[in-house]
């Protein structure tokens, strides 16, 4: 009886170690697992982080040889034009105020061409059109018979014209910019909203849908995402988009956005109350617009309409009075 017991004893003991040493292996079994998994997707998330480094990269020297390319190859101008252009840009900013260089810097940048033109190339080009515009006026003055000071005031006045010139000209491409903006932003916001609410995220909806849109807002969202890969963060990129952009509808759009982002409500319902506030607002937009048309036709119609419909209904009825008055 005792030699059973013991070996009962002896068996049981034997299978809790045996059974203890199987629910360690499983354990130790499923912390690899986990391990495994969880380096596959650190290798993974590694590797896509690098192969996007290895994409902005390719894409800045891709567009770097693009502006190489763009440069002129004619051997006059880099040799003879360039270097001219570059000693008058050095001369020409000592007599220009720091207000005019940033209001004409922020122009530039409103305008979408930071990195096309150079600032100190745009003053040269005023100082050069104003001096032609001066030049201009006073061919002028030669032609016609005036005097002194009226030969003085056209001479200012063509300088002043001619200043003003490539200002006009930066105002007229904000202003297109920010109505191709304007117009694209609420069917822009409307994807924005479905790709959300279908799962993406805010940056995988924006990838998304720049890569199947154009357009200068398209592209400002490019330099966004640019941004944000480069390790700026998302709240001052959106700041930024804004400011570039310079409308009301973007200010509203990004600061509701960074607004979501820290308080932790949901970005698919903020994108939906967006997207129904831009229609709403681009609905009362082209309203507007429809309601300035007739006055805007009023001297169109002066200047051209009228004068030959007088002609028209006018002229024979004086060709009779003329005959009848002659006879």
């Amino acid at each position: 009886m005792d030699d059973l017991i013991i070996t009962i004893s002896f068996a049981g003991a034997m299978f809790w170690f045996f059974f203890t040493i199987f629910i360690f292996q499983v354990k130790q079994g499923a912390q690899s697992q986990i391990r495994r998994r969880v380096s596959i997707m650190i290798t993974k998330a590694e590797n896509e982080r690098a192969k996007k480094a290895a994409k902005i990269k390719q894409d800045a020297k891709q567009a770097e040889e693009l502006q190489i390319r763009k440069l002129p190859k004619n051997k006059f101008y880099t040799k003879v034009i360039s270097p001219i252009f570059d000693k008058l840009d050095k001369h020409f900013q000592k007599f220009v105020p720091e207000q005019i260089k940033k209001m004409l810097e922020e122009k530039i940048f409103i305008a979408g061409k930071a990195n096309v033109w150079s600032l100190t190339r745009v003053i040269s080009f005023c100082f050069l059109t104003t001096f032609a515009g001066a030049l201009t006026a006073g061919m002028i003055t030669t032609i016609v018979e005036v005097n002194f000071l009226q030969k003085i005031l056209i001479v200012l006045i063509g300088g002043f014209l001619g200043a003003i010139l490539p200002i006009v000209r930066l105002n007229a491409l904000i202003r297109i910019r920010q109505k191709a903006i304007r117009r694209g932003l609420p069917e822009f916001l409307d994807l924005l909203c479905v790709s959300v609410q279908a799962g993406l995220s805010f940056d995988g909806a924006v990838a998304k849908i720049t890569d199947r849109m154009e357009g200068p807002l398209v592209d400002e969202f490019k330099k966004m995402q640019n941004d944000v890969n480069l390790g700026m963060t998302r709240q001052y990129a959106l700041q930024q988009i804004a400011r570039r952009c310079d409308l009301e509808e973007m200010y509203l759009f990004t600061s509701s956005v960074i607004q979501s982002e820290k308080l932790g409500t949901s970005m698919g319902r903020t994108l939906k109350m967006q997207a129904d506030n831009m229609r709403e607002r681009h609905r009362q937009f082209v309203k507007a617009e429809a309601l300035k048309a007739p006055i805007k036709i009023i001297f169109p119609m002066v200047l051209f309409i009228f004068p030959s419909v007088f002609v028209v209904l006018l002229m024979p009825a004086i060709l009779n009075l003329m005959k009848n008055l002659a006879k």
